[in-house]
């Protein structure tokens, strides 16, 4: 077990607070399945933590004719074409945690990959928008994650330094962005292996292994070291 102690908590959307792993890989494998591109799982998860146009960019060279930004609205109407997707799910222990937070006084804010649209939406029917100090979206950085734009204007807005903020990820892309802008990271291994989470500080298998303790501080149950 460990005691951290913290000013201010900071948690990534997908995969973190929601399980939207399952609706985003199916959007992805219909993109590639629509031109024609072979994909692997690896190619599927280099999408997880990353702005989705960021990642088309990089891949642009297997749409040829095709913008980054086409890409991604197609791969965003698989959401309500026919057959639809998989239906979203809190993590365990996320709605717990957050309020457990609130109720202590911790200032909370979200650092997505996502637009601000979509993360409104997810964080309404969680039930925690009316928690969270602050949203920082893809559309509200230049540079997404591995950078840590995101997570040094949650700090700044949020009013607490770094050091003293504790950053919840479940990708190898939020982890080096946590612990890029000086935050303490706690790994959440939901849609990556533990071993893909190794660069954070600790690592649970969900929120159900965090709890607040007076301080406030959180009592974290799961660590990298005993979970790979």
């Amino acid at each position: 077990m460990a005691l951290i102690g913290l000013r201010a908590a900071v948690f990534d959307l997908d995969g973190t607070l929601m399980d939207t792993e399952p609706r985003n890989r199916v959007m992805w494998s219909r993109l590639f399945e629509a031109h024609g591109v072979p994909y692997d799982d690896a190619l599927i998860s280099s999408f997880a933590g990353r702005r989705g146009i960021e990642v088309l960019e990089d891949l642009a060279h297997l749409f040829p004719g095709r913008t980054a930004e086409e890409l991604f609205e197609q791969a965003v109407s698989y959401e309500t074409a026919d057959g639809g997707v998989p239906e979203d799910v809190p993590v365990a222990g996320a709605v717990e945690l957050v309020r457990s937070l609130a109720d202590a006084g911790v200032p909370l804010a979200v650092v997505t990959s996502g637009q601000r649209p979509y993360a409104e939406r997810l964080l309404a029917a969680l039930g925690v928008r009316d928690l969270m100090d602050i949203v920082v979206t893809a559309g509200d950085v230049i540079t997404g994650k591995p950078h840590p734009e995101g997570y040094l204007a949650a700090a700044r807005d949020l009013g607490v330094p770094p050091g003293g903020a504790v950053g919840f990820e479940d990708a190898p892309a939020g982890v080096a962005a946590v612990k890029a802008a000086g935050m303490t990271c706690v790994g959440v291994a939901t849609t990556q292996p533990a071993a893909a989470l190794a660069e954070a500080d600790h690592v649970v298998a969900d929120l159900k292994e965090v709890n607040v303790e007076p301080g406030p501080a959180l009592r974290v149950r799961g660590a990298a070291r005993e979970i790979l």
